[in-house]
């Protein structure tokens, strides 16, 4: 489509024939427009066109490919307050704070320095008998699966690395949040070659022939640890690369010489960015017994004047659970920890009766280590605070969990932060912050939240097939 055009068709609009579903706003239940469901059949379509652009694409060279990235990160930056409102609509997010206009200006950022990083030929061995060389070649076609929480930037953060690298890729969004990338991949393709980049809109049948197709060299897949067993399981018969980011249940650490004023704001964001739907966010909060009481405090206040509503009301900053099954998981686990004795410091009380799956801002105290809300990755704005007496005991109530995405350490001594730091079991620790992502900073899982790295040259390497040229 051209550019002139772009704006006006970021708005969801009647789908082309075939299946549709309607998906609605979680703030108000209304319809924000339908979606194609696409089927295998539109799969192999998607496939075998991939197949066909892409050795054109890989031997333009890696400038002319940037220069193209470029290009389109002009694209969205044009067409950015209505993708953003779209993806508010759609996802629940607000546009302000964090949140929606955030998202789309983080994927022009995050394209331009997939298409800006430097990734050089690096000589390995020469001296003067031996030379040898390791580059990278691209794969082929990627295959890309992205979640509902940040449904645009995640897919840039798929397709932008793989595209840089000379690969071709095909999209299979979340059901959930599929007009946002089906609009974000339509003005990316003003400034792409046909066939190159695709959106396959379907269901559960889709994104497991993505993982066993056979001309997929690669999935890059990130969502719940559950589904990604069942890629790895898919993805065998084929030896396919992969690239997992699952779920996680992030630890942050308060040391007893922090500033409970000085951090709230810092720990509210880092656990409540996108009301917690965030793989790494924080998501279970260890403080020192000398200051408990005043970091409760402090956080309580900073949560308390956080307004939450309708993401395209400009006040608010808070938005919605994106989907009611979220809503009951969240509403389970603070129930749960009700009932066994925890104390409701804010929040705890949905109203019911109102549209939207509205839950709100909730901190719970005095709650044991083994309480499913703190033992179970909730994934919404619900944050336990746990009380310890010694940094061992917080490093092993930290490390216990089958996951380690993230983590983090708060003290008002960076060398010591660093050292507890060093004993934690996550992909990134952060110093006096939690889930800051940096598009030249390498960022992936330990344990159970997955494997490989994204960003930067190491997430540049992960799209492509090293090659090493001795002689």
């Amino acid at each position: 489509m051209s550019t002139s055009t772009a704006t006006s068709n970021v708005e969801p609009s009647p789908a082309a024939a075939g299946s549709t579903r309607t998906i609605l706003n979680p703030a108000t239940g209304q319809p924000v427009g339908e979606a194609p469901v696409h089927t295998v059949e539109d799969l192999e379509r998607a496939v075998a066109g991939a197949e066909a652009a892409q050795p054109a694409w890989a031997a333009l060279g890696h400038d002319a490919r940037s220069a193209a990235l470029l290009r389109a990160a002009d694209a969205v930056e044009r067409s950015a307050e209505e993708l953003a409102r779209l993806l508010s609509r759609e996802q629940g997010k607000p546009l302000n704070g964090p949140n929606a206009r955030f998202e789309v200006g983080a994927c022009a950022a995050w394209l331009r320095t997939a298409a800006s990083t430097p990734l050089e030929a690096e000589t390995v061995v020469d001296d003067g008998e031996t030379r040898a060389e390791l580059h990278y070649r691209p794969i082929g076609v990627v295959g890309a699966i992205g979640p509902w929480n940040w449904p645009m930037l995640i897919t840039i953060w798929q397709i932008g690395p793989a595209l840089r690298m000379g690969n071709a890729v095909v999209v299979k969004p979340s059901e959930y949040t599929p007009l946002s990338v089906l609009a974000l991949v339509e003005i990316l393709n003003q400034e792409l070659p046909e066939g190159l980049l695709t959106v396959v809109s379907g269901g559960r049948d889709v994104g497991e022939a993505l993982a066993e197709h056979p001309a997929i060299g690669k999935i890059m897949f990130t969502g719940s640890t559950a589904t990604g067993k069942a890629i790895i399981k898919s993805s065998a018969g084929t030896v396919k690369r992969l690239t997992l980011e699952l779920g996680g249940n992030d630890a942050g650490i308060v040391l007893p010489d922090a500033d409970p004023k000085a951090i709230a704001e810092g720990l509210f964001w880092g656990a409540f960015i996108n009301t917690g739907q965030t793989c790494a966010a924080l998501k279970r909060l260890y403080v020192h017994a000398d200051i408990y009481d005043a970091v409760c405090e402090e956080l309580t206040a900073v949560a308390a004047a956080m307004p939450m509503g309708n993401g395209l009301d400009e006040a608010n900053v808070l938005g919605p659970l994106q989907n009611r099954a979220q809503f009951d998981i969240v509403a389970g686990l603070v129930e749960a920890a009700r009932d066994s004795g925890a104390k409701i410091l804010l929040g705890g009380n949905p109203v019911l009766d109102q549209p939207g799956h509205f839950y709100p801002a909730t901190l719970v105290a005095d709650i044991d280590n083994d309480n499913p809300l703190v033992a179970e990755e909730q994934f919404g704005p619900a944050l336990p605070i746990i009380r310890y007496t010694t940094v061992d005991e917080a490093v092993t109530m930290a490390n216990a969990l089958d996951v380690g995405l993230g983590a983090s350490v708060w003290s008002a001594n960076p060398a010591e932060a660093r050292n507890v730091a060093a004993r934690l079991e996550a992909g990134t620790v952060w110093i006096n912050a939690h889930g800051m992502v940096n598009p030249l900073i390498p960022f992936g899982g330990s344990k159970q939240s997955g494997y490989g790295l994204e960003f930067g040259v190491e997430g540049l390497k992960a799209l492509g097939v090293p090659q090493i040229i001795n002689g």
